[in-house]
């Protein structure tokens, strides 16, 4: 990716002329480098952890069938402005590109520049992909100037100030009408297994997760917030949740 001498990429660039972008300083968050460095900040995380055998494992099977609902809520063929906040390990991203129609155009953020690069080295056809440097909690794109938004097992990453921030930001720049779409973890069932082998887990690895375990993702709205629709499925005895806002 090249950059100007104020790092901002040249396709930035290109939108904060056309007005649909904000120019703002990006720093790598506090909480990212100390809590997860070993997963997605340190270049030796993209070389452990972009196999998409081991993230389909991770997922106990089931990134797939999350990855195919979480772009059904677009549709077959995807038109207009669609954003995907943060970069994901696997094939999400390649598999939303394919339903792009000849007019959409897809924005991709990630606020650490290894998981950008490894994103540009990865997606072969970027004809109608940018991928911009951008913290999900402080977006730099204008109000309503995407169709539809997806974050994908980003939420439980975050603390929850940073997640209240994200959610708001995610809702904020979505078009009336449009969907923000939200794939993440959720409390398991009481007779599921899952309850009790990734409470240990989740705990250890991912700090913040338990979070969703025991809180709505409308709870992390902000207030006065307006929404047209709010849709909520879970999967796999409850461990995950798709959770689809219509503005």
């Amino acid at each position: 990716m090249i950059f100007d001498k104020t790092g901002v990429s040249q396709r930035e660039a290109q939108l904060v002329a056309s007005g649909s972008l904000h120019c703002a300083p990006v720093v790598v968050p506090d909480y990212l480098e100390k809590t997860y460095w070993w997963a997605y900040t340190h270049p030796n995380a993209v070389r452990v952890f972009e196999r998409q055998w081991l993230v389909n494992l991770i997922l106990w099977g089931n990134f797939s069938r999350l990855r195919d609902l979480a772009l059904q809520e677009m549709g077959d063929v995807i038109n207009g402005q669609v954003l995907q906040v943060a970069c994901v390990y696997g094939n999400l991203t390649e598999h939303l590109v394919r339903r792009l129609g000849p007019q959409a155009h897809l924005n991709v953020i990630d606020v650490a520049p290894v998981q950008i690069n490894n994103l540009h080295n990865k997606l072969i056809d970027k004809r109608q992909v940018s991928i911009l440097q951008q913290d999900a909690s402080n977006l730099a794109f204008v109000d309503a100037s995407h169709d539809a938004v997806l974050v994908f097992f980003l939420l439980h990453e975050m603390p929850v100030d940073v997640r209240r921030k994200t959610i708001a930001e995610a809702l904020r720049v979505t078009k009336p009408g449009g969907k923000v779409i939200f794939v993440d973890y959720h409390k398991p069932v009481s007779k599921s297994p899952f309850r009790y082998v990734m409470r240990p887990i989740l705990s250890t690895l991912e700090p913040f997760a338990l979070d969703l375990w025991h809180h709505e993702i409308v709870e992390w709205l902000p207030a006065g917030n307006c929404y047209a629709r709010v849709e909520k499925q879970t999967y796999f005895g409850g461990l995950y949740q798709k959770v689809v806002f219509t503005r």
